[in-house]
């Protein structure tokens, strides 16, 4: 199976050599020209790295790094900077904010498919099983999968989000704020009806299988996962 790269860079010259690339060495790439876009992308793609930028138009790539190191589903993908920025300042900082490797512009192709290939062979090496289950709802984590009684079903990545905040909760209420907050991240404008939204989308894939019930609305404060 070919793995996902996400390309997070402004520059559209760099950003359509970049995917060039990586595609003609059998990577499924995906790409964004902002951070928001990159959000989005998130929303949608399990990437098995992120390349970014620094200089993003609406935010820095640290930023996005720190939104991506908050995300339970995501906050282990490997990330590696691609900026112009070459002081040893912005290096050390880059590293500490959460990036596993820095590379500056121009950069060689063939170093940077060298280093992602590296990072792609160290995340498989130490990836664990993580399973969690509810009345027959079984999640893998790193494989990205959900099975009911055994049946794989197709949801989206906030789906698979929203979904893995309740299995690691069962039984426990848990608030709209709370769920935009772990969901979307607390400095971002979402409205508390997306909640409603992304929890009608996931119990719409659940009751195919009769699992729906199992997301209470508690009314006025929020959804629990219970029996």
């Amino acid at each position: 199976m070919n793995n996902n790269i996400l390309i997070v860079e402004d520059d559209m010259a760099i950003r359509e050599m970049m995917a060039f690339s990586l595609r003609r060495e059998g990577f499924a790439t995906f790409k964004a020209a902002s951070g928001h876009e990159a959000l989005e992308q998130l929303n949608q793609v399990n990437p098995d790295l992120i390349v970014i930028d620094w200089g993003l138009p609406d935010m820095s790539g640290i930023e996005l790094i720190d939104m991506i190191r908050r995300d339970d589903v995501i906050k282990d993908v490997p990330i590696i900077m691609l900026t112009a920025r070459a002081e040893e300042a912005d290096k050390v900082k880059g590293l500490e904010r959460g990036a596993d490797d820095y590379l500056t512009k121009p950069a060689s192709m063939l170093e940077l498919m060298a280093r992602i290939r590296a990072h792609l062979r160290r995340s498989k090496g130490f990836e664990l099983i993580q399973s969690l289950e509810f009345q027959g709802i079984v999640m893998n984590s790193d494989a990205h999968e959900v099975k009911i009684d055994g049946v794989a079903i197709n949801l989206s990545l906030t789906e698979f989000k929203l979904l893995k905040l309740f299995l690691q909760n069962p039984n426990k209420l848990l608030a709209r704020e709370h769920i935009l907050n772990h969901i979307w991240g607390r400095n971002t404008f979402v409205e508390d009806r997306t909640v409603d939204v992304h929890v009608l989308r996931l119990r719409k894939a659940l009751k195919t299988h009769n699992k729906d019930q199992w997301i209470q609305t508690v009314r006025g404060v929020g959804y629990k996962l219970a029996s």
